[in-house]
């Protein structure tokens, strides 16, 4: 059994919750532009994520329900998550995403995971506040994954990491098999492998004898 971490955003998902988020606030541009910054390392995550948070107060939760719904999994996720939990493998998502656009896209692909650690948008009133909550704001992922290990009895240099961005950064830093998805330039040093479709990834997994071939 091996602990595999995913990153969402970027990785599993071609989508952008904050983007989508942002489309029905009508503030994708700005979104967009912050997001950039962050995933190049230029700003810190915790910082964009609470500035990208605070341009949709006030909208409403059912407009947030909505693009929660368009979150989607790449094509070839949901059979790589069967075929990981058939092998037996403890499979997490590391996102500084959100949880209701996780649980969306995995339902919609009939896909499950072993854990999923996340943040959250809250709402008051039924609008969204501005702000945002969770483990993955000022925490960072390797922490997230040092955790999981050690409550799974194995160890960071034990576990895979997947991700693309510079908040997948200290997560794929310290996995023992780091695996960049198309991975943004300030990411792509720390990683020992490189894929570009979900294809990719589960012949690597082959390869490294994670998944029967």
């Amino acid at each position: 059994m091996t602990l595999i971490a995913f990153d969402f955003d970027g990785t599993l998902s071609n989508s952008e919750m904050t983007v989508l988020l942002g489309q029905r606030a009508g503030v994708a541009e700005q979104m967009e532009k912050i997001t950039a910054r962050a995933m190049n390392d230029e700003i810190g995550y915790a910082e964009s994520l609470r500035e990208r948070a605070g341009l949709l107060a006030g909208l409403s939760d059912r407009e947030a329900t909505a693009a929660f719904d368009e979150v989607q999994l790449r094509p070839g996720t949901g059979e790589l998550l069967r075929r990981l939990d058939a092998a037996g493998h403890h499979v997490a998502i590391l996102t500084g995403g959100f949880e209701r656009g996780v649980e969306r896209a995995l339902a919609a692909a009939d896909a499950t995971v072993d854990t999923v650690v996340s943040n959250r948008l809250p709402v008051a009133d039924d609008e969204l506040t501005g702000e945002v909550e969770g483990p993955l704001i000022e925490g960072t992922k390797d922490d997230a994954l040092a955790e999981l290990a050690a409550r799974r009895d194995t160890t960071v240099e034990a576990a895979v990491a997947v991700g693309d961005g510079a908040n997948d950064r200290p997560m794929l830093d310290v996995a023992g098999l780091a695996v960049g998805y198309e991975p943004k330039p300030a990411v792509e040093p720390v990683c020992d492998e490189l894929v570009s479709s979900m294809t990719e990834l589960a012949e690597l997994f082959e390869r490294e004898e994670i998944l029967p071939e």
